[in-house]
């Protein structure tokens, strides 16, 4: 069983962003693996942009992705990047946080016109910190990601497919998930 860091860029509580990483964990927990689910926007402010590498939120992330066997890394696309406040994060994070690490970037958006955001601005990020694979990313747009009255999610049929896809690659990349021995 692999530990999954799953880590949402979004600053807003109501995010898509989020709502759908939450989802796509409990594809990863059936398949085996533990997830763990890290929210910047509940990192305070004031550690972020002050550059507090000893504040306790701060050394509790970077054991988190110490930590984790993969990442998965989900943020809205704001002006063609990804958010500011996971710029934030991964700025405080050791230089090689990603070492070894299988790595799973995710964006939503508004419009198409952001799509490569996840290949231009992330990706890069990504490699720089050391990430042994980072697997084909996905763009979800907005309008793809409904949330239900009763806090639930439904996402569109193709953009379901192709999540499904992307994220049984990356559990893939995890490695195999051992199998419990059978009770005798």
């Amino acid at each position: 069983m692999a530990t999954v860091l799953s880590v949402s860029g979004s600053p807003s509580a109501t995010s898509r962003t989020s709502l759908l990483l939450r989802h796509l964990d409990e594809r990863l927990t059936a398949q085996g693996h533990r997830v763990v689910p890290l929210d910047v926007r509940a990192v305070p402010a004031e550690a972020l942009l002050g550059a507090d590498f000893t504040h306790p939120a701060i050394v509790e992330a970077t054991e988190l992705f110490a930590a984790a066997d993969g990442v998965i890394v989900g943020t809205p696309v704001y002006k063609a990047a990804y958010s500011g406040v996971l710029k934030a994060l991964l700025d405080l994070l050791p230089q090689y946080a990603l070492t070894g690490k299988a790595v799973l970037p995710l964006a939503t958006g508004g419009s198409v016109a952001h799509v490569l955001a996840v290949d231009y601005a992330l990706r890069p990020v990504l490699t720089a910190m050391g990430a042994r694979h980072v697997v084909q990313g996905w763009f979800t747009l907005d309008k793809d990601i409904t949330r239900r009255p009763d806090g639930s999610l439904t996402v569109a049929p193709a953009a379901a497919e192709a999540l499904a896809h992307v994220v049984d690659q990356f559990s893939a990349a995890l490695g195999p998930v051992p199998l419990l021995a059978a009770a005798s």
